[in-house]
C-alpha cells in the first residue's frame, strides 16, 4: 500500500486570520518502505509572515516571494497524492490550511476518511506522555539533530521513522530466545529468521559418552 508522509509549514496557526501555506513536503511510503517519489516547494503566501512563524521556520518574505504560488503547483500536488492514504502529524492543522487553499481555488477539499493522525496514534499509545515530533523522535531514538528549525522535508523524514515504530513495524534486531528455547539471529537488511537449535543431551546419552570416554582414553593411554 502506498502512502504519503506529509507536512506544511505556514505563515501562522489559523486560517481564520488568513494565513496561508509557505511550504508543502511529501514523502512517499510503499508497504512502510519509503520509495525515491518525494513531493516539495516553496510557495509564495501572498501575504506576510507572522513573527512567531518566522522563529518556527525561518522564511522571509523577501525569500517566499520569489516562489510560485499554491494555484501554480497544485494539479501537480493532488495527482502525487492522489488515492494514496496520508500520514500526517497533527493532521487538523495541516488540513485546514490545505482545505482553505483548495477552497480559494474553488476546488473539492481533502476529506480525513483516508488520513492516518500520528498525533492521535502517538497519544492512544502513551497517554499522558508528550507526544510532540521531538519528543517522539526521542522516545524512539531518531536523530532529529537536524531539525534546528521546522522544515517540511526533514520533518517528514523524521515522521516517516516515527510512524513505522508507533505501528510497531520496526527494524529487525537481535532476538536470543523463543518459544521453543532456539537462538534467533535476524539480518537487519533482510526479514528471514535463521535458527540455531540447542540440542540438551539426555542423563542417559551423558553416562553413555563418559562410559565411551573412559573406555576411550584407557584404551588409548596403554596402548
Amino acid at each position: 500500500m502506498k502512502e504519503i508522509i506529509l507536512d506544511t509549514e505556514t505563515t501562522g496557526l489559523s486560517v481564520r486570520d488568513g494565513h496561508r501555506i509557505v511550504e508543502i513536503g511529501c514523502i512517499e511510503l510503499e508497504d512502510l518502505m519509503p520509495t525515491k517519489n518525494r513531493f516539495h516547494c516553496y510557495l509564495n503566501p501572498e501575504r506576510k509572515v507572522s513573527e512567531k512563524a518566522l522563529e518556527v521556520h525561518g522564511y522571509t518574505d523577501e525569500f517566499l516571494s520569489t516562489h510560485k504560488k499554491f494555484a501554480e503547483i497544485v494539479d501537480e500536488f493532488l495527482g502525487f497524492i492522489e488515492n494514496k492514504r496520508l500520514v500526517i502529524h497533527n493532521a487538523e492543522f495541516d488540513l485546514s490550511h490545505l482545505n482553505n487553499e483548495l477552497a480559494l481555488l474553488g476546488k473539492k477539499k481533502l476529506n480525513n476518511e483516508n488520513v492516518v493522525d500520528t498525533l492521535a496514534l502517538a497519544r492512544d499509545k502513551f497517554p499522558g506522555s508528550p507526544i510532540s515530533l521531538d519528543a517522539l523522535c526521542k522516545r524512539y531514538r531518531v536523530d532529529n539533530s537536524k531539525r534546528t528549525q521546522h522544515t517540511a522535508l526533514i520533518d517528514c523524514d523524521l515522521l516517516a521513522k516515527v510512524y513505522i515504530n508507533l505501528l510497531d513495524q520496526k527494524e529487525p534486531t537481535l532476538n536470543f530466545k523463543n518459544e521453543d528455547n532456539e537462538k534467533i539471529i535476524i539480518n537487519s537488511n533482510d526479514t528471514n529468521q535463521y535458527y540455531k537449535k540447542v540440542v540438551k543431551p539426555s542423563e542417559a546419552e551423558l553416562k553413555l559418552h563418559k562410559e565411551y570416554l573412559k573406555n576411550s582414553l584407557k584404551k588409548n593411554f596403554f596402548n
